[in-house]
């Protein structure tokens, strides 16, 4: 069998290391972007954007063109704003009659229209999501929205249900502060009906004062 020359194999062996890299960063990448949780959040991502743009319509759609028939607005809610600096062509009898209009003019305007829809839509949008949580939560009969209490040694939040603290390991039922009443009670001896309480090694040993003591 003929031999290669030194040329052709180094050109070789040169292919089968790109080859072998090409394949690790493609095996790499594939790990990468199919894993389980990536592709959870991703499509947790995707619902939760067309979600959100379903309410926002619902609220801007529905919601918001109701209560612009109150009187007191008199437009819709995204078109009350308030001219802070008139443009170079505002007159005075006419205004603007939109907000694009005043901004075309140039004019300083504050947009509390604009910004009281978003934060409807903000509050519909949370609200809803409570809702649904609820509803899966009385469907499938697992907690969904975390309960949570303050930890009343560190003071962070913990859930409601914890024996023990996650910030500070400290129990939740009262046992820590049992330590605290016996170091309380070694370090000061005092007379209670004539006997004197002494903590030894946690144990409460109760002796009889002595003969002749006024107590």
């Amino acid at each position: 069998m003929p031999r290669l020359d030194d040329s052709t194999e180094a050109l070789l062996r040169a292919g089968q290391s790109a080859q072998s890299t090409v394949k690790r960063a493609w095996d790499g990448f594939v790990n990468f972007a199919v894993r389980d949780n990536v592709l959870e959040v991703a499509l947790g991502l995707i619902i939760a954007q067309a979600f959100t743009k379903v309410v926002t319509s619902f609220v801007s759609d529905i919601i918001l063109p109701i209560v612009a028939l109150l009187p007191f607005l008199h437009r819709n809610m995204d078109e009350k704003f308030a001219v802070l600096r008139r443009g170079p062509h505002y007159v005075e009898e006419k205004g603007y009659n939109t907000l694009e209009q005043a901004r075309n003019d140039g004019a300083l305007v504050l947009a509390y229209g604009a910004f009281l829809e978003t934060v409807i839509s903000f509050v519909g949008v949370s609200l809803t999501l409570y809702a649904i949580g609820h509803l899966y939560t009385w469907i499938s009969h697992e907690q969904v929205i975390k309960q949570t209490v303050q930890c009343k040694y560190c003071r962070k939040y913990i859930s409601e249900k914890a024996l023990r603290c996650v910030n500070c390991t400290s129990w939740q039922d009262g046992r820590e502060d049992a330590p605290q009443r016996r170091n309380e009670i070694a370090t000061s001896a005092n007379y209670r009906n004539g006997y004197e309480i002494i903590c030894l090694h946690s144990t409460l040993w109760q002796i009889p004062p002595p003969t002749g003591l006024v107590v």
